[in-house]
């Protein structure tokens, strides 16, 4: 390459990103929903419905913004990830356009078992105090729970797979107890403990207890007896071995018995709330269906989609950090 065309290629501008175009119908389909749910009259009086069009039009106008500025090469490469879901956002202002249509606009779906979207904007804006408390007492639960049964897990999995004499007993026992619901131990749990916050946390690490427990123990049962014979050979101790080789080898399988635990544990946090706890989104959809307020409920269901997805995503974040070799192997 001559030094005229290497200098001609720095001095040449920067070529635009490619034009998003799903992107910009996003953009227009959010906006033309926001302009239906505005102009067409309400079937019964509901609140909130000009609220919720200003925040479909705002998020429309958010979307038409980062098309166009998907097409400057600056703002390209931080645009990318959301280039990928311009598919999604059409799907969802459809969604939203037809459950409005379905549900505030014609009653196609009977009340109030089917509510309208301003309703459950409602919600988040009238009793969030609840919400929001149910949300805390709901995580006091969940995280003690699963940390406590996902701590003892591991080491009673790494017990296993390390120890002959301890696999031995312990196998027929995981085998007899673990694959039992947790929810099947709620008259025991409430019997033994003297307070249902009690019974309730135990229920919850039983339930992420036994998946860490068996992925662990089959993880460091996989370990290549290889990796010890090197380690011995350079002196390693026992300890070492456990530490060094056991545990890191294992810590794939470790992740996914703690995914299945924290699916599990969530699963568990509801039936225990519903049960005897005074407080928490278990109790709230418990409370909001008593009272045939379907739109709390349905709010309340989405709280817990979001805590349980931020839960994974911070759990995945962890594995990415300690097992940088296999990040972007699985991705959420």
């Amino acid at each position: 390459m001559s030094a005229t065309t290497l200098g001609a290629g720095l001095l040449a501008p920067a070529r635009p990103a490619a034009f998003w175009p799903s992107g910009w119908v996003a953009g227009l389909a959010w906006i033309g929903a926001a302009a239906a749910i505005s102009l067409l009259p309400d079937a019964d009086d509901l609140g909130r419905t000009q609220e919720l069009a200003t925040l479909a039009a705002g998020f429309g106008g958010l979307v038409l913004l980062a098309a166009l500025g998907s097409t400057l090469s600056g703002l390209a490469p931080r645009l990318a990830r959301l280039r990928e879901a311009g598919p999604w956002l059409i799907v969802l202002a459809a969604a939203l356009l037809a459950w409005e249509l379905a549900t505030a606009k014609y009653e196609l779906l009977p009340r109030p078992f089917f509510a309208a979207p301003q309703s459950l904007l409602e919600v988040f804006t009238d009793d969030y105090a609840r919400l929001g408390e149910s949300v805390w007492r709901s995580l006091l639960l969940v995280v003690p729970g699963y940390a406590l049964g996902a701590v003892i897990g591991f080491l009673f999995g790494v017990a296993m797979g390390w120890s002959r004499i301890v696999g031995y007993w312990a196998h027929p026992v995981v085998r007899l107890i673990g694959p039992l619901p947790a929810t099947a131990w709620l008259p025991i749990a409430f019997f033994a403990f003297a307070s249902s916050r009690g019974a309730s946390t135990f229920l919850i690490a039983l339930a992420s207890f036994f998946p860490v427990t068996v992925l662990t123990w089959s993880g460091v049962s996989a370990v290549s007896k290889a990796y010890y014979d090197v380690a011995r050979t350079m002196g390693a101790s026992p300890w070492f071995l456990v530490r060094k080789v056991a545990v890191p080898a294992a810590m794939p399988s470790v992740f996914v018995g703690l995914f299945m635990g924290l699916g599990a544990s969530f699963s568990v946090l509801v039936v225990a709330e519903m049960m005897g706890v005074k407080a928490g989104l278990g109790w709230y959809m418990q409370w909001a269906q008593g009272w045939a307020a379907y739109a709390n409920m349905y709010a309340a269901l989405l709280v817990m989609a979001g805590m349980c997805s931020g839960a994974v995503t911070l759990l995945f974040r962890l594995r990415d950090r300690l097992l940088s070799w296999q990040k972007g192997l699985v991705r959420w």
